[in-house]
């Protein structure tokens, strides 16, 4: 069992043939040949029954206004190469769904404009494809949001009108642009269940509503709608099970709203504030009386602390917390919700914004305190997303050296399942010590002369350079660019050591970048002025290089 974020459909799929089978209609007889005595087969005379009038499309119902601001989003994604990243992958298209909000906004899925290169928008029953602009990418809550600078598409669209947090067994409408077809498509069910999810995309837990409509690929991105016809979600996952059959999973009008505020509030998309905690749930009797805890007391145990986090200044490993921002929490971490509901207290924190005070009351040494905590971002050692940005690197004598991803292990292993035990670990337990740390790995080894030996060094952490810890890739960068001593000296995972001549290696560079196609040997954000000068010279006076180039500029000479 798991779960899966609805893909945007893919241009493959669209192509796929479908076979329709041919029977005549029920309510039409079509017409055939008789005899004078009744037999078939003779053409002695026409027999035909008269068609029914068929009907006007002016006289059919008017569709729910609503409907008609519900767009088709066609997105053309380039996605980086985390394995190779001084590169990006082949291009691919796809198309999902998104609607129109008040302010000229659109919004739809994060993973529907994912590593975006151009996104263009359809109106219903419209043939005109709309260039559109990403003004915010959340991905934590798998939300985006769009607009159009062409006045032409805001022509004819009413904004939807949201509508509350409908309760279970309300009847939900999902529309969209699923596969199967080209027009627009409504599926209903309704809700199921209520409570905090897994965002497949994002990699968090918020809220998250179940439903029993069917959500297939291209849904990504449609709003849910309630039986009065205002917005209570955004389709965006759905659960693959042999053993499970149209469960669906809707983004709830909460978890929209804090996008859209906080959008409004800071002029860009700031994410979900966290407690910076790991905690245990205390329903033994036993532990909680080791505790201290009274009869009437009820919590969650601190496991551990995030150290980056500003709570780790107040709260300390083992205390109790008993409540948030005046909310009491239960023995297994619950909190009322809605009646006869109850729900994960982390759904508290998440209705909070960046910078947010909130009280947090716990129980330490049999005594009560409460700290004005205020809340901030998780700091991930590695992170689930690079927030669009492209992934660093830094080579030197065919090392090729990168900081470690959530998108990275996936690029590298596929399943998370087949991650080496060491990269997994810190995946799931490590907790960044300072708020730029890095885990930095030598990813390969292009192979030359220089790196005799070193060959089959892979995805093996980078723990010192010339007896200096690294503690991110930049400070790595820097410290291999201004090494006076004579030998390179990288301390890898379980007591490896890669040894270098610094002169040799410096000058073997060069070769290895020409050979592998790689234009520079670190990526952009490690580039000081300095470095990107050295590049540039370093070019020049190589004679390989410096011939290809003059060959290039005589030959766009002779064409013009």
């Amino acid at each position: 069992m798991y779960l899966q974020y609805i893909n945007p459909t893919s241009a493959a799929t669209i192509n796929d043939a479908i076979s329709v089978s041919s029977t005549e209609p029920n309510n039409i007889a079509a017409p055939r040949l008789v005899d004078q005595n009744g037999d078939c087969g003779h053409a002695l005379a026409v027999v035909s029954q008269p068609l029914p009038e068929v009907p006007r499309w002016e006289s059919a119902p008017r569709v729910v206004p609503s409907m008609d601001a519900v767009v088709k989003v066609f997105c053309v994604h380039t996605a980086p190469n985390f394995s190779l990243p001084w590169q990006r992958k082949k291009q691919y298209s796809s198309s999902s769904s998104g609607f129109v909000i008040g302010g000229r906004r659109v919004l739809t899925n994060a993973h529907s404009v994912d590593h975006h290169t151009q996104v263009k928008l359809k109106k219903r029953g419209s043939d005109t494809k709309y260039l559109a602009t990403v003004l915010a990418i959340g991905t934590e809550c798998d939300i985006a949001m769009l607009t159009v600078s062409d006045d032409e598409f805001w022509e004819g669209i009413s904004p939807v009108k949201f509508g509350c947090l409908p309760a279970l067994q309300d009847a939900v409408t999902v529309v969209g642009y699923p596969i199967g077809g080209d027009t627009i498509s409504v599926t209903s069910g309704v809700v199921s269940r209520m409570e905090i999810l897994s965002y497949v995309h994002g990699s968090t837990e918020l809220l998250g509503m179940q439903i029993d409509a069917a959500i297939n690929s291209g849904n990504s991105g449609g709003p849910a709608f309630n039986d009065k016809g205002k917005c209570v979600g955004i389709a965006f996952q759905s659960l693959k099970h042999e053993d499970a059959e149209n469960i669906g999973y809707v983004i709830p009008i909460p978890v929209i709203m804090h996008f859209i505020e906080d959008y409004e509030k800071n002029g860009a998309y700031t994410g979900f504030p966290i407690l910076g905690i790991e905690w245990q749930k205390m329903e033994n009797p036993d532990l909680r009386m080791s505790m201290g805890m009274g009869p009437d007391q009820k919590g969650v145990r601190i496991r551990r602390i995030e150290p980056t986090s500003p709570e780790s200044q107040l709260l300390k490993p083992s205390d109790v917390i008993l409540s948030f921002d005046g909310v009491n929490i239960a023995n297994d971490g619950t909190v009322p919700f809605r009646h006869g509901e109850r729900i994960g207290f982390s759904y508290l924190v998440s209705q909070k914004y960046i910078g947010d005070n909130a009280v947090v009351k716990v129980l330490r040494n049999s005594e009560t305190l409460e700290f004005n905590i205020k809340l901030a971002k998780h700091k991930e050692l590695i992170p689930s997303h690079i927030e669009g940005k492209r992934p660093s690197y830094y080579i030197i004598a065919g090392f090729v050296f990168t900081a470690v991803s959530l998108p990275y292990l996936r690029s590298e292993f596929g399943n998370l399942f087949d991650v080496p035990i060491k990269l997994l670990d810190k995946h799931l337990h490590a907790m960044a010590q300072s708020i730029d740390e890095q885990l930095v790995v030598v990813s390969q080894v292009l192979v030359a002369d220089i790196n005799i030996g070193y060959e089959d060094i892979v995805n093996n952490q980078v723990l010192t350079f010339n007896g200096m810890p690294v503690k991110d890739l930049k400070s790595l960068a820097s410290m291999v660019e201004n090494c006076d001593d004579e030998y390179l000296k990288f301390g890898l995972e379980y007591n490896q050591m890669v040894v270098l001549q610094t002169n040799t290696a410096r000058a073997a560079t060069l070769d290895i970048l020409t050979t592998h196609c790689i234009s520079s040997a670190m990526s952009d954000d490690l580039m000081t002025k300095e470095n990107a000068l050295e590049e540039v010279q370093s070019t020049l006076d190589d004679p390989k290089t410096r011939d290809t180039i003059l060959e290039e500029v005589q030959e766009t000479k002779d064409i013009f």
